[in-house]
């Protein structure tokens, strides 16, 4: 990948051989990387002026887990896209990491050239929403105001917190109410991979859900079509 200003990743890793292989491989791609061996060390990192593009994230950190690390990066405000790297395949990790804030997960040990595709896409995804994504830049609907470039999200007034990605994934629906969007569409519009796992589609319709409906077992706007995807009803 060649940019006039090459984008800043932040691995958070404390394998040393791992750490140093993914630097070298990101650097070969054109990216900068920095490494942080600890939770600490990183949020020395993330309070620097110069922000990260991605930060790919390992969950077992010798001082603290790489769950709570990401909250604590969500709690700041910093949105900042997150991969988690897992050695913990079973698919209530990969949901907890998912509802701690990361975008996205790759369980060790993985394929080199998947975990730079998924950083890749993270790019690929920013850009897309920088450039409106093909949405309003403002939305309404049942109790919730939505000002995307502004990342402001209020029900009923309160304001709250959605990752990158839970936003990117509501521009999207609001670019298209009514269309049944099937899986494969979101992974590749939205993600921008063309091969992933369908979970992490339904775990983040989850949380639109949980954000959003009254009631989230009967949803009235993200509703799931059966067979075909997902349909958003303003």
């Amino acid at each position: 990948m060649t940019t006039d200003t090459p984008q800043r990743i932040l691995v958070v890793e404390d394998e040393e051989h791992l750490a140093a292989g993914l630097k070298l491989n990101l650097e070969l791609e054109g990216y900068e990387v920095d490494i942080a061996g600890t939770a600490r060390e990183a949020g020395e990192k993330l309070l620097r002026p110069d922000r990260y593009s991605v930060i790919v994230l390992d969950v077992m950190l010798p001082d603290k887990n790489g769950f709570e690390l990401c909250r604590k990066i969500r709690d700041s405000g910093n949105y900042t896209p997150v991969i988690m790297l897992t050695a913990r395949g079973s698919a209530d990790d990969r949901v907890r990491g998912l509802e701690s804030g990361a975008d996205d997960y790759v369980v060790k040990p993985f394929d080199l050239d998947e975990l730079l595709a998924r950083v890749g896409s993270m790019l690929r995804r920013q850009a897309w929403a920088q450039n409106g994504g093909g949405a309003p830049q403002a939305a309404s609907f049942g109790r919730a105001q939505i000002a995307f470039d502004a990342h402001e999200v209020t029900v009923d007034g309160a304001r709250i917190e959605l990752t990158r990605l839970e936003l990117d994934l509501l521009r999207y629906f609001v670019a298209n109410p009514g269309r049944v969007i099937s899986r494969t569409e979101l992974l590749e519009k939205v993600w921008k991979l063309r091969s992933h796992s369908s979970r992490t589609i339904d775990n983040f319709i989850s949380r639109l859900r949980r954000h959003f409906e009254d009631d989230p077992t009967d949803p009235k706007h993200f509703l799931s079509v059966r067979g075909a995807g997902y349909k958003f009803m303003p």
